[in-house]
């Protein structure tokens, strides 16, 4: 096999091969003046199964734009050269937020995505808790992985819990199958059976609205739960709104940071116990200085390499991950895996 980070997931790529048991092959990345770029493999991969990691979240050096297009050249170079069958490793997925037309003649940008990926030749593609499952599935006509951070999360949960019985939140109604199946994974493997609550959101014109409240948080550690932050408006919310209802300690738990320096300021600014990220899309630096030591990253190096891992060695990746998120299509190759 080959395994490949790009230059903005090198950090990751590093500490997922060691995770993995497998070494980072070298490739050239070079930029040339007027904005074109090129990037080439530095090791024969004729032949082989490779593996590119690279997260397209926007940051202060390269767009999201930038970061997919690089990609997707990469992974058609190592077509060119030969390549048995290519796996893009993608944590964040740019544009997975627009799945669905919502205004008259709006784009389903996604989808366009997943056309990229099949163009370029690629046959499989994983990413990390994708914004919305469904809009995934059917996005891509390649094998599709999605990943979750269940485990990871129950842990940190279960130890910020301090013995209490915790609350999983959800700061809007599109993300209550997310928390509840946290809920659920968490009774399962501990024992543990948390409570429940969300609070329903609306947006238009940039103005959050509505007024739902569910769940019982009086005196209890309550964890909201996301798939990412950004702006951060949305975690605050319903952090104010727990918090008027008398929770005790405020958790904020999220996959993606995709946060700067202007939402940090807004939530170090607010009553909160804990904010957790993964290192998936990386995290801004002067977002984490702002933050302090109420900030804690999760790695998600070891489930990525473990997947990859297996993936190479054609072995089933079901007991790493919920079985509801993994969906194969078109391809002898291609598979449901249990």
């Amino acid at each position: 096999m080959r395994f490949f980070a790009l230059n903005s997931s090198r950090d990751l790529g590093r500490a997922l091969a060691q995770a993995g048991g497998f070494t980072v092959s070298p490739h050239e990345e070079r930029a040339f003046e007027g904005g074109e770029h090129k990037g080439r493999p530095l090791v024969s991969v004729r032949r082989q199964d490779v593996y590119v990691l690279s997260s397209l979240n926007g940051d202060a050096d390269l767009s999201a734009n930038d970061k997919l297009c690089r990609l997707l050249f990469f992974i058609q170079t190592c077509r060119d050269h030969g390549a048995r069958r290519v796996t893009a490793v993608v944590p964040y997925m740019a544009y997975a937020r627009k799945d669905r037309r919502t205004k008259p003649r709006d784009p389903v940008t996604i989808r366009y995505v997943a056309q990229l990926f099949e163009a370029m030749g690629t046959d499989c593609v994983v990413t990390l808790d994708i914004h919305n499952l469904q809009s995934f599935q059917n996005a891509f006509r390649i094998w599709s992985i999605n990943l979750d951070t269940q485990a990871l999360f129950s842990a940190e949960i279960a130890a910020r819990a301090a013995g209490s019985v915790p609350v999983i939140f959800s700061p809007d109604s599109g993300g209550v199958k997310r928390a509840a199946l946290l809920r659920d994974a968490m009774a399962a493997a501990g024992g543990i059976a948390p409570g429940f609550g969300f609070m329903e959101k609306y947006r238009s014109g940039g103005v959050i609205s509505g007024d739902l409240f569910a769940g019982e948080v009086e005196g209890r550690q309550v964890f909201i739960v996301d798939d990412m932050i950004v702006g951060g408006d949305t975690m605050l919310r319903a952090a104010e709104a727990v918090r008027a209802h008398g929770a005790a300690g405020v958790h904020l738990l999220a996959t993606h940071a995709l946060m700067g320096k202007a939402a940090a300021e807004k939530l170090a600014a607010a009553r909160l116990d804990s904010i957790t990220v993964t290192d998936a899309a990386g995290v801004d630096g002067e977002a984490a200085r702002v933050l302090g030591s109420r900030l804690k990253i999760a790695s998600v190096a070891t489930l990525l390499g473990r997947v990859i891992s297996r993936l190479d060695l054609d072995q089933p990746i079901g007991p790493l991950l919920s079985a509801d998120c993994i969906t194969a299509a078109g391809g002898t190759s291609c598979k449901k895996i249990q």
